[in-house]
């Protein structure tokens, strides 16, 4: 059973809005793709018929049972859950593991109120464990090394014994004040920086800031004004190979349910400034030596969170310097975007063969705002397009289709690097194409309030509802 709770993950760490967890809630869709063959789906948001019909003809999937519009744009998924007793029994009675994307403490009690069994360590592998005897110690680690000052200071521990591994200097800002005089002095010596907050997921509240910026800027206090709340880290710079193939690298594991760590693989990471954009994963996609280095420490990172008592999966994310060093940057304990990426790539080998090349592209931008249907038949043309040169789409985000600024996730996968390219290629011309077929930008759109395009009136649970979501059954 997966749940989408990513909203739910995220809030514990930045500032709850609605912003971020409609955010969070269209990323969920990600929950496809916790394990290689999912029964259940528990989604916050509306799961499109096309979406979960098509993974399921090209995954291969058995019957999967979809719950989904369980909570409104800016609520909880398991403190929705919580209120639903009928769905609770069906977890109960299902007898399967529950993965989510991340520990929180409505997760906890979820699993608690339901008996379910704690599958968070599942993954490519169909690693699974219960966890250890005291299920609050796993959400504590977590909370502690989503910290990126705790992960800084691990790090420190365990490079020493770590050789091409380089961990920059941080220092904690006591004020904004005292930060932006810190950034004006590395400025005037001709030095970048790193500032961060100390928590954020996917490169949120983390900048890089040049000496040019702050001239620009008419100095560092403006800069550092445009972040969140919260204490503020100052990391040195990295200097690399600035966007060489192989500057921004991750490495996914898990820590089954006996504490044993289980490398599952490394991949490039796609970086748009700081924010994370998708992954790409397979064979000889990471050269051996960085990727040797990389899996090393990243399973020395997961013995020592097995050690305090987390289970399930994580990854480190890595930046390359000018040497070919890696400089650990954060550990993500939870599921990660690259944990799809993996995921799809096992089920495919287990039904073409061999290890394909994935690449995952988690906010590709539409030319437009497409409801479902529009979407689907945009989406199947170009599945259509790809397939012709020997890749297979999977569409992995399709919720966020009519926001206002409407994204699509998708992955590819292929044999040669080539072919993904050249596939990628073709998905964003064809959604840039689509804000040409529109001369009026309001032909997609149509009314911001009301149901949602394709909603079924009646089916929604959101916030003060207490109707359980019916399933539908998806037959491959």
């Amino acid at each position: 059973m997966h749940i989408g709770n990513v909203g739910d993950f995220n809030a514990q760490f930045a500032d709850g809005s609605p912003h971020v967890r409609r955010a969070g809630s269209h990323y969920s869709c990600l929950a496809a793709f916790y394990s290689p063959e999912p029964r259940i789906l528990v989604l916050p948001g509306q799961a499109h018929d096309f979406w979960t019909r098509g993974l399921s003809r090209v995954l291969e999937w058995r019957d999967v049972e979809v719950y989904d519009e369980v909570a409104a744009d800016d609520g909880g998924v398991a403190r929705a859950l919580l209120s639903r007793p009928a769905l609770l029994d069906r977890i109960r009675r299902s007898g399967l593991p529950v993965i989510t994307w991340g520990r929180t403490p409505e997760s906890e009690r979820l699993l608690t109120r339901s008996g379910a069994r704690d599958g968070t360590g599942g993954g490519p592998g169909a690693i699974s464990g219960a966890g250890p005897d005291d299920p609050g110690r796993a959400l504590r680690v977590t909370r502690r090394y989503e910290s990126k000052a705790a992960a800084h200071r691990l790090f420190r521990t365990l490079a020493p014994a770590h050789p091409g591994i380089v961990v920059p200097a941080q220092e904690r800002m006591a004020s904004r004040r005292r930060a932006a005089r810190a950034l004006a002095a590395r400025a005037a010596a001709g030095a970048a920086a790193v500032v961060k907050t100390e928590y954020g997921v996917g490169g949120s509240g983390t900048i890089v800031v040049t000496p040019r910026q702050v001239a620009e800027a008419g100095g560092a206090r403006s800069l550092v004004g445009h972040l969140p709340r919260g204490p503020l880290l100052i990391e040195d710079y990295v200097e690399g190979s600035g966007t060489g193939p192989c500057r921004n690298l991750t490495f996914d594991a898990v820590v089954d349910g006996e504490g044993a760590v289980h490398p599952v693989g490394v991949g490039v990471m796609d970086i748009e400034g700081t924010g994370y954009q998708g992954v790409t994963v397979g064979p000889g996609v990471v050269p051996d030596a960085p990727a040797e280095v990389a899996e090393r420490f990243a399973s020395a990172v997961g013995r020592a969170l097995a050690a305090e008592g987390y289970r399930g999966w994580y990854d480190v994310d890595f930046v390359m310097d000018g040497s070919g060093r890696l400089a650990p940057v954060e550990i993500n304990v939870r599921l990660t975007g690259p944990a799809a990426a993996f995921v799809i790539q096992a089920r495919l080998a287990g039904i073409q063969g061999g290890r394909p090349l994935v690449r995952t592209l988690d906010r590709l931008p539409l030319g437009a705002r497409l409801p479902a249907a529009a979407l689907a038949d945009h989406l199947g043309e170009v599945s259509r397009r790809c397939r012709s040169l020997g890749v297979t789409l999977l569409p992995t985000v399709v919720t966020a289709a009519f926001e206002p600024d409407p994204y699509v996730g998708v992955a590819l996968a292929a044999r040669t690097p080539g072919a993904l390219d050249a596939a990628e290629a073709v998905v964003r011309s064809a959604n840039d194409a689509l804000g040409r077929m529109f001369a009026d930008p309001g032909v997609s759109s149509g009314p911001r309030s009301g149901p949602r395009a394709g909603t079924r009136t009646g089916r929604r649970a959101g916030a003060g509802s207490r109707r359980t979501p019916r399933p539908r059954r998806r037959r491959s």
